[in-house]
């Protein structure tokens, strides 16, 4: 038995044509000089729009203390 409302294949790699991937646009830092997505905040340096924004640092000290706290639970 055929299909009834077979699609062809020019209507179906027209569909699809949409569906290609695009790569990732990145943005250099004005602060720092790390590569970064545009409009968003730097990750290197908490930076975005000539103000600091993220407080690197101490989301760096914070992870570093729930590592700390969970090697000392497992030990």
């Amino acid at each position: 038995m055929s299909v009834r409302m077979r699609h062809t294949r020019a209507h179906t790699a027209n569909r699809r044509s949409h569906h290609a991937l695009t790569s990732v646009t990145l943005s250099k830092c004005s602060n720092c000089g790390a590569m970064r997505r545009p409009h968003t905040v730097c990750l290197a340096c908490g930076n975005y729009r000539g103000r600091v924004v993220l407080d690197v640092a101490a989301q760096v000290a914070k992870h570093a203390d729930k590592r700390k706290a969970k090697t000392r639970a497992s030990a």
